[in-house]
């Protein structure tokens, strides 16, 4: 039997431009009785709504649950940048976890991309997904070394890749560093508008059941199935459950698999078009703590990073200010001549593993139960992996389940 003891964490603060943007949408039910259903997943962010597809076009019946309303977790802080480059160097990862796995990995967060764009054309959903080109700029010598070392290694695999020069970089985007990697195959979404998008679209042709402020405080292994508590005293009895509700599912955990950590975000007024740089591509660059830069559908600048190690809500809020006058500091290094002026601002928690690599699939102490815990700062690439193959596993269909297992 397993006791669930997960307080809900203050997992931002602030005011999440996303959630401002699309306001709140009709609240989902909660559970005032008993039920049965083939899956049950725990989490109704964009991991759980993923899942939630893959599953329901599979034909599976599913039941979703969420202690929080639906969809306004860490979803609502996500910056929902999409790019196939992992936190960790792909040289590094290769020591970490050897070639093939490591190449595998990018591969397969390039192919994410992708599958997501297909995911909403199908589904006829908005989400403002657009493509983007993506710069990962060097910011200083030492930075553009390891970028030559990575683009060699990324060459070799054919990964899509660029090496931009300090001259290439000012000429083509008006920055001037050491120089840059460069490709033209990442992408920018909403999340939060996407997620419900998703939830909408199953509830309404798949018979999906999202119910908010829903929280499974037991689960019980029975002979040929699991039955889940809430707090309110049903019971949900299922054949799977899928833990899917970032990066509290570590509390289900005996050992430490990621570290928390606090990021900020700013997000500016409106700007003229002429006050964007080329293409409106993707940034962040090779300091640590690095920032990351994007833009929006209503021509708004969003800046987030300077992230440090998570110790608790209270402590990470008070350094909201010194933040974001540390992010507009570091963001005027790249556009000295800027205007960018703050509207909206947010701090969030999110978990990251040792190597940059999430946490997909079972548990030798979880029986019956399949984790999606896609960390770091691929969270959303991560998440259409993990649902992708959450599906797979269940229907048993062959899968790269070792690549991401706890046990790697």
């Amino acid at each position: 039997m397993l006791i669930f003891n997960i307080k809900a964490m203050d997992l931002k603060s602030g005011l999440p431009f996303w959630l401002i943007k699309n306001g709140l949408t009709d609240d989902y039910l909660t559970l005032d009785t008993n039920i049965e259903t083939e899956i049950l997943i725990i989490g109704s962010g964009i991991t759980g709504a993923l899942t939630a597809h893959f599953l329901c076009d599979a034909g599976v019946k599913c039941v979703i649950v969420d202690k929080r309303m639906s969809s306004t977790g860490s979803t609502t802080a996500s910056t929902a940048q999409l790019q196939y480059e992992i936190d960790t160097y792909l040289f590094d990862l290769i020591d970490k976890v050897g070639e093939v796995n490591a190449v595998k990995a990018y591969k397969k967060c390039l192919e994410s991309i992708y599958t997501l764009e297909k995911i909403i054309k199908k589904l006829k959903i908005d989400g403002h997904f657009n493509w983007r080109s993506s710069l990962y700029i060097a910011s200083n010598a030492a930075g553009f070394k390891d970028l030559e070392k990575e683009y060699e290694i990324r060459k070799k695999h054919k990964l899509p890749v660029t090496l931009l020069n300090q001259k290439q970089l000012k000429s083509k985007f008006n920055i001037d560093k050491k120089g840059a990697l460069y490709n033209d195959c990442s992408a920018q979404i909403d999340t939060f508008k996407l997620c419900n998008e998703i939830l909408d679209y199953h509830k309404k042709h798949s018979g999906l059941l999202v119910y908010s402020h829903t929280e499974i405080v037991k689960i019980e292994n029975k002979k040929g199935y699991i039955l889940a508590h809430t707090e309110k005293k049903n019971t949900i009895k299922a054949k799977k459950i899928v833990a899917a509700p970032g990066f509290e599912s570590e509390k289900l955990l005996k050992e430490k698999v990621m570290q928390l950590n606090s990021t900020y975000v700013i997000v500016s007024k409106p700007m003229k078009e002429d006050e964007f740089w080329q293409e409106k591509c993707l940034i962040w660059e090779t300091a640590r703590p690095y920032i990351y830069i994007r833009t929006t559908e209503d021509n708004r600048i969003m800046v987030g990073g300077f992230d440090e190690p998570f110790q608790d809500p209270k402590r990470r809020d008070k350094l909201m200010e010194k933040k974001n006058e540390a992010i507009i500091k570091r963001f005027k290094k790249f556009f000295p001549d800027s205007k960018i002026e703050i509207d909206f601002y947010w701090c969030g928690t999110f978990g990251e593993t040792k190597d940059g690599l999430p946490f997909i699939g079972e548990h030798k102490d979880h029986p019956n139960m399949y984790f999606a815990l896609g960390y770091g700062g691929n969270g959303i690439t991560f998440s259409v992996i993990a649902a992708e193959m959450i599906k797979d596993l269940y229907v048993g269909n062959p899968t790269d389940a070792d690549l991401f297992a706890f046990d790697r």
